[in-house]
């Protein structure tokens, strides 16, 4: 039985649970001081869950993987939970507190539909891509496959992404691995320095074009 690209990035390729979670964990405390507070532990370690089952990772199903994490993390920490959203964020379904919704917002994409800021977990998730080393990645995407679709679909992102310096541009459409991974780092880095502190997300669009292989740019 083939694993699902989800499951396996989860297993053992770039949101793997043994180690993802630590450099979130770091680049936390790097950006707010070491997180003593155990339910941001908690978070670091469920908020990617949801790929697990996806068959890919930016496409409409592999959006919504942070409902998982949001879903537990609620279930655990939230009394009260007054946010109502869906698996397609849309239509009424899930009930989310404080907690739900500080993992649900990790993603920079469902925060901006939702038309919330991204929670000082998704700053932190951000900048935990870009302190992985090349070496410890790479490796892994390219195991699960999903260098594949990371490719992709930087490709179809780049030419509409205003905020891309032309240095960067130029790393994050090249078919290396190794280039592309460090046009993306300095990416990510200028992201989180720009809205660490809690600015406006204007770089994140709200919308995504199905490519032919399901990939979204």
């Amino acid at each position: 039985m083939k694993l699902s690209l989800g499951t396996r990035s989860v297993l053992y390729g770039a949101h793997a649970f043994y180690l993802h979670p630590w450099f979130v964990a770091l680049s936390w405390w790097k950006l707010y001081g070491f997180p003593w507070d155990p339910r941001l532990w908690v978070a670091f370690f469920v908020h990617d869950l949801g790929y697990i089952g996806k068959p890919n990772m930016d496409g409409e199903e592999g959006e919504m993987h942070p409902l998982l994490g949001a879903r537990i993390m609620s279930a655990l920490f939230d009394r009260k939970r007054p946010h109502v959203v869906s698996a397609d964020c849309t239509a009424p379904l899930h009930r989310l507190g404080q907690w739900g919704m500080f993992t649900l917002t990790h993603s920079r994409y469902l925060a901006k539909r939702l038309g919330v800021q991204p929670s000082r977990l998704c700053i932190a998730d951000k900048l935990a891509l870009g302190i992985t080393p090349a070496w410890l990645y790479l490796p892994m995407v390219k195991a699960t496959g999903e260098i594949a679709e990371y490719l992709d679909r930087a490709h179809r992102r780049a030419a509409s992404n205003e905020q891309l310096s032309g240095e960067e541009r130029t790393a994050v459409t090249s078919n290396t691995p190794e280039v592309w991974f460090a046009g993306v780092q300095a990416y990510m880095h200028r992201w989180v320095a720009e809205h660490r502190d809690g600015k406006a997300d204007t770089w994140t669009g709200s919308q995504r074009t199905e490519s032919a292989n399901g990939v979204w740019s």
